[in-house]
C-alpha cells in the first residue's frame, strides 16, 4: 500500500509542478551487502547465515511458496534504463523491476544450501524446518516485466542461480561465524 501512495504522490507532484516520473517496483532484491539482521531482513542472508552458524533455516508453510527474486544487477539496469530513457511514453508510468520468473522456498533453500556446502561441508546434509504460514502472506508472487522491456529495453540479466553465484561468497565472508 505505501508503494501505491508514493506513487499516487509522485502523480500530484508531476500534475502540480509538470515534470515527468518514473515508479520503480521492486521485487525481491538480493545481493552482496544485504544485512541479514534489520528489520528487512531479506531471506538470503538470513539462510546463508544460519546455515553457516548451524542455525535452523525456518520456512513458512510447505516451502511452494514462490517469489520473483531480482538479484541487484537487475536493478541497476533498471535505473540506469529509466535514467537514459528518450521515449516520451515511457514517463509517468509504473514498472516492475524482478527476474520474471517464480522460485519456490523450498527451490531457494537447496540453491543456498549447495553453495555454503561448498565451503561448509557438513551444511550438505540439514534440512529447513517447515513451521505455519504467515498470516496474510502471498503465495505466489510473479512479477510481470513486459512493460518495462517495451518501453525502457529492460532484459534482466542475472537469474537466482547467476545472482546466487555472484552472492554466495560475499555472503559467507561476511556473515560468518566469526562476524
Amino acid at each position: 500500500m505505501t508503494k501505491y501512495v508514493n506513487e499516487l504522490y509522485a502523480n500530484v507532484f508531476a500534475a502540480t509542478y509538470g515534470f515527468k516520473t518514473i515508479g520503480l517496483r521492486y521485487f525481491n532484491v538480493f545481493g552482496k551487502r544485504q544485512d541479514p539482521y534489520g528489520g528487512y531482513a531479506a531471506v538470503m542472508p538470513l539462510w546463508f547465515s544460519s546455515m553457516i552458524k548451524g542455525n535452523p533455516v525456518f520456512i513458512n508453510g510447505d516451502g511452494e511458496t514462490s517469489r520473483d527474486f531480482c538479484y541487484i544487477d537487475n536493478c541497476v539496469q533498471a535505473n540506469l534504463r529509466v535514467c537514459l530513457v528518450q521515449d516520451e511514453t515511457a514517463a509517468d508510468q509504473v514498472y516492475n523491476v524482478a527476474y520474471g520468473q517464480r522460485t519456490t522456498l523450498n527451490e531457494l533453500f537447496y540453491l543456498i544450501r549447495e553453495r555454503v556446502a561448498k565451503q561448509y561441508p557438513a551444511v550438505a546434509s540439514i534440512e529447513p524446518m517447515y513451521r505455519d504460514f504467515c498470516p496474510g502472506d502471498v503465495r505466489h508472487s510473479l512479477a510481470d516485466i513486459s512493460k518495462a522491456a517495451a518501453l525502457l529495453g529492460y532484459q534482466p540479466e542475472f537469474s537466482v542461480t547467476r545472482g546466487l553465484d555472484l552472492a554466495a561468497d560475499w555472503y559467507m565472508d561476511h556473515l560468518g561465524t566469526d562476524n
